[in-house]
Parts: C-alpha cells; sequence; structure tokens
C-alpha cells in the first residue's frame, strides 16, 4: 500500500503539470479572431498612422536639413 501511495505522490507533479498544459492550449485555442471587416478597418487604421508618421518624418528632415544649411553658411 505504501508503494501504490508512494507511486501516486511521484506521478502527482508531472500529471498536473500536463493537465495544465492541456488546459491552456485549448484556451489559446478559442481565442476571439476579429471580423474580417474589423480586421480590415484596423488595417486601414494602422496605414493611416504610417502615411501621419511619414509626413512627420518628412518634416523633421526637411527641419534639419534647413537648420544645416543655415550652420554651414555661418562657418
Amino acid at each position: 500500500m505504501e508503494t501504490v501511495l508512494l507511486g501516486l505522490v511521484a506521478l502527482a507533479c508531472p500529471l498536473g503539470m500536463g493537465l495544465m498544459m492541456w488546459f491552456m492550449a485549448r484556451g489559446m485555442k478559442r481565442t476571439d479572431r476579429p471580423h474580417p471587416a474589423e480586421a480590415r478597418s484596423s488595417v486601414e487604421e494602422l496605414r493611416a498612422q504610417q502615411r501621419r508618421l511619414a509626413a512627420e518624418i518628412d518634416g523633421v528632415e526637411a527641419k534639419d536639413r534647413e537648420h544645416t544649411r543655415v550652420a554651414g553658411t555661418r562657418s
């Protein structure tokens, strides 16, 4: 009887870990995916943000070129 109890105790941790991994894997499969229309709108939002950031970068680079040009004429 003692040997059986010792065997059960030794298997409790690996079996518990296996069950937790299995339940977590099942939970990952159930994640809600956005509706295709929602995904398209978020892509459009990201593209609009990219355009805004590109325009901002262009502005900063233009200021830097102007600053470099003005600083070069003072030397």
